[in-house]
């Protein structure tokens, strides 16, 4: 049993012959066809020219298959017009990804680069590669540390601020961050303001016992108190809408967080996390660009469904 796309060489044919096969069934690569595992290598190498500033692995050529994992974690970032075009050249020449800006980690797969026959004509390798190059890439974790505010409200229960803490820690821990302050304090603007206003961290993120409903409610208040700014209130993406953005006095970000970041299930509190993190633009138009493919699968215990139940 010999895999697809082995060359016969002399020694191959004797074995033929010796086994008492009569007939086979070849493919004769035409002049100027490269053969699919090095085309599969050129086209990668394409795709990430320099693999270790790119923050990707390339491995060998394999049945036409050259796979792209991630160096390290990250954030995926890719220029889909490309990539989009490069799929276009023909149908045997192909890149799959992950959808960009996916959060992964060191090893994951990121792309693979397959070519679907034996060979594939060299000047339809090279337009491939041409359309795209460096069209692949990591956005490894640029913050290091983070600090969570956690707020309480008079009846509430001490395990919701525990699993809030769980939930985020579980988030940074995939990115590498360290979570170095935590602070659990009462709702009050006052009370988070002074919080904030102590904070050393790279990145503030701020977790409400009461949600957060308005642009001058608690806690966005209780940040312009501390001396910092309201970038934006409320995202395009269910479940996270409640979400607020700003910076400290000193320019870090600071993050208020909707209710549904206490659930490990992805949401737009994820998006912008993530990107803030990653050193890549998340501001209000990158924001506002969230909403297509943002409705997200929908928690079983959310307080208030996003669809009307019962009769």
């Amino acid at each position: 049993m010999w895999k697809k796309g082995r060359v016969l060489t002399a020694e191959d044919t004797r074995a033929i012959l010796r086994g008492g096969v009569e007939r086979l069934t070849v493919a004769r690569l035409e002049p100027g066809d490269v053969g699919e595992d090095a085309a599969a290598a050129r086209l990668a190498a394409a795709l990430v020219p320099d693999p270790a500033a790119a923050g990707l692995r390339l491995s060998d050529p394999f049945t036409g298959r050259v796979n792209i994992n991630a160096a390290g974690p990250g954030l995926i970032e890719l220029d889909a017009e490309a990539i989009h075009a490069l799929n276009a050249v023909d149908p045997a020449i192909t890149l799959a990804t992950l959808a960009p800006f996916a959060r992964v980690t060191a090893g994951q797969l990121v792309g693979t680069v397959k070519v679907v026959s034996y060979a594939v004509p060299d000047t339809a390798l090279e337009e491939a590669c041409d359309r795209g190059r460096g069209a692949l890439r990591l956005a490894p974790p640029r913050l290091r540390t983070a600090a969570l505010i956690l707020t309480t409200v008079p009846g509430q229960k001490p395990s919701l601020n525990e699993k809030g803490r769980a939930a985020v820690q579980s988030r940074l821990d995939a990115l590498e961050v360290g979570l170095i302050e935590v602070r659990d304090i009462p709702h009050e603007a006052d009370a988070i303001a002074h919080a904030l206003a102590g904070l050393d961290a790279d990145i503030a993120l701020i977790l409400t016992g009461s949600a957060t409903s308005d642009l001058h409610d608690t806690a966005p208040d209780a940040l312009r108190r501390s001396g910092g700014e309201v970038s934006r209130f409320g995202m395009p993406v269910d479940p996270g809408n409640l979400l607020f953005t700003g910076t400290l006095r000193n320019g870090r970000p600071v993050i208020g967080l909707p209710g549904c970041a206490r659930s490990p299930a992805p949401n737009g509190a994820d998006w912008v996390l993530e990107r803030l993190i990653c050193g890549l633009p998340c501001g209000d138009e990158e924001i506002s660009r969230m909403g297509v493919g943002a409705l997200l699968k929908e928690s079983p215990g959310r307080p208030h469904s996003r669809e009307r139940r019962g009769p």
